[in-house]
């Protein structure tokens, strides 16, 4: 029998949670320590897409409201060696994603950051992370897959790797769709241009002009995953890479003045929790993976 909408809901919100627990509990077993999240900073990542940053004022301050908390994440582990935060960001995205259905203008994101880390080493922390949650979610939510009508199957470690430029010769331009419309499992896109991410990602003393990044795409056409890699750490190298990207340093005065002193290396990475839902549960959209959900372009509550 079809399940009625609220019981589909109901098994999603589940699911979900499900997702959170398994995180939160894998990542304290390789000794992780949650922070809170930051809402308001004076900084926040200035990302390498277009979006407009919500500010307020406050005790004469400006404040922004944070679109994820990259810097946050490297000033923290001067003081501790591995963190994770579920991270609320907003994003207020151009009209042309209100049509995509895997964009929201305010969603949750797992974000963690290891001390001294290799982006390699993220890679396979993401992929053990990953397979857990769908091993958890197979054994724990049966039910609850039946109602949403999934079934699903466990990727094979290591997932497959593809460099940015070969990427875009095979597949032109819009490769990620691409590959993730044709892939059965899930696959890295490495070796990213120095152009096409942010002033933080580091560049690959090995390979100059790309970076040491990463992005993972899910199959079936449910699009990017994540994003991360290793972050400059240099406080000269943090300024040169300001002025190439053509920002002004003083809009990072704060974050700047604070890497002048101890800024360690590390590595990290960035999933957002309603994509991870939507893939897990084959949602055609991803206001399926909220309650109140913020699709651009449209009043929600």
């Amino acid at each position: 029998m079809k399940p009625r909408a609220s019981e589909k809901t109901q098994a999603i919100m589940k699911i979900q949670s499900e997702i959170r627990r398994v995180l939160a509990t894998e990542l304290r077993k390789r000794d992780f320590i949650e922070l809170s999240p930051v809402i308001l900073s004076p900084v926040t990542d200035p990302l390498n897409h277009p979006t407009a940053p919500m500010c307020i004022t406050c005790y004469g301050d400006t404040y922004n409201i944070t679109q994820s908390m990259i810097f946050h994440k490297q000033l923290a582990l001067r003081t501790l060696n591995k963190i994770f935060i579920f991270s609320p960001n907003v994003r207020i995205e151009p009209l042309d994603k209100k049509d995509t259905g895997r964009h929201l203008f305010e969603f949750s994101q797992l974000d963690l950051e290891v001390k001294g880390a290799t982006r390699e080493e993220m890679m396979s922390l993401c992929e053990e992370l990953l397979v857990t949650i769908i091993l958890s979610i197979k054994k724990q939510c049966k039910k609850e897959l039946n109602w949403v009508g999934r079934k699903l199957r466990v990727p094979k470690i290591p997932f497959k790797r593809i460099s940015y430029c070969d990427a875009h010769r095979q597949y032109g331009k819009n490769f990620e769709v691409m590959i993730s419309q044709k892939h059965p499992e899930p696959v890295w896109i490495i070796d990213i241009p120095l152009n096409k991410r942010e002033f933080y990602d580091r560049e690959d003393e090995k390979n100059p002009g790309y970076l040491r990044d990463m992005d993972l795409l899910y199959p079936e056409g449910y699009g990017e995953a994540l994003s991360g890699g290793e972050r400059e750490y240099s406080y000269n190298r943090i300024k040169k890479r300001i002025h190439q990207k053509g920002q002004k340093v003083s809009a990072f005065a704060s974050y700047l003045e604070l890497a002048k002193n101890d800024l360690p290396p590390s590595a990290g990475f960035g999933i957002g929790i309603e994509r991870l839902t939507q893939f897990i549960c084959g949602l055609s959209h991803i206001r399926e993976a909220s309650l109140f959900p913020k699709i651009p372009g449209k009043r929600c509550l």
